[in-house]
């Protein structure tokens, strides 16, 4: 299978080769133009998908690394709050209010 998509890729470089060669040289200056916006347009959505990759598994690590921090699970530094329902309040916001 890859072999067959290489040799498709290679066939269809050396056509468009030939058919550069064929062209007056003001269509070749244009052709290499648009080959090369082609060239710039798909590089940088390969660029942009192997960013966002790694950028959600670095979130998801912190997303996770965040959850184990405010459940307290072991291994973990736990902080002595409470549960309100669903809101934990911590020790630290429980600090006296200072006179004005």
């Amino acid at each position: 299978m890859a072999e067959a998509i290489l040799a498709a890729a290679g066939l269809a470089i050396c056509l468009a080769l030939i058919v550069r060669l064929v062209l007056p040289q003001p269509r070749q200056r244009r052709f290499d133009a648009a080959a090369r916006r082609a060239w710039f347009a798909i590089r940088t959505r390969a660029l942009a998908v192997w960013r966002w990759r790694r950028n959600r598994s670095e979130a998801e690590r912190a997303a996770r690394d965040a959850i184990d921090r405010a459940s307290g699970r072991p291994g973990k530094p736990k902080d002595d709050g409470v549960w309100k329902g669903n809101v934990y309040e911590s020790k630290s916001f429980r600090k006296p209010r200072k006179p004005h």
